[in-house]
């Protein structure tokens, strides 16, 4: 029979030597670049280069040109500007802290009612005849779906105001 011959194959990433030597790669190499103790003059392919171009890239906290990231300080700006014209701060955070536990509350109340047993399915049957009522008393009749845009144009000339 012939003889085989096995030569081991060194990652540079693995902490156990396969061949009990001390793996010979240049510093340049990756992880994902594989060298073969055959060949004593390692050189790395191009797809290793590129990698290693990508690492410094990303050690050096260089950008590519791709990555557009001009709406977040835009965004930022404006908040700013929208903040500095605020007269009253105090005012506005308390009413932000506030809104927040509010609805911090009632998603809590609201997961309190959901686990008794016969309110959900009652609450859900009232939804479904409000519904049903709302639907049959403005949208099913043409006269009274013109009356409803007209509320509707109304509540929000009044919101918002007409010039």
């Amino acid at each position: 029979m012939a003889a085989t011959s096995s030569s081991a194959l060194t990652i540079s990433s693995s902490s156990t030597l396969l061949d009990g030597k001390a793996p010979r790669q240049p510093p340049s190499a990756s992880p994902q670049c594989v060298s073969f103790p055959q060949n004593r003059q390692l050189k790395t392919t191009v797809h290793c280069r590129k990698i290693a171009r990508n690492v410094k890239a990303m050690a050096t906290g260089e950008t590519s040109a791709e990555v557009d990231t001009t709406e977040l300080p835009e965004f930022v700006k404006n908040l700013q500007e929208t903040w500095d014209k605020v007269d009253d701060k105090y005012a506005v955070g308390s009413v932000v802290v506030a809104s927040v536990l509010a609805l911090w509350a009632s998603t809590g109340l609201l997961s309190a009612i959901d686990k008794l047993p016969l309110i959900p399915g009652v609450l859900e049957l009232v939804g479904i005849g409000y519904t049903g009522w709302f639907a049959y008393k403005n949208l099913v009749f043409k006269p009274d779906r013109e009356d409803l845009l007209q509320k509707i144009k109304g509540t929000y000339d009044e919101i918002i105001g007409s010039s």
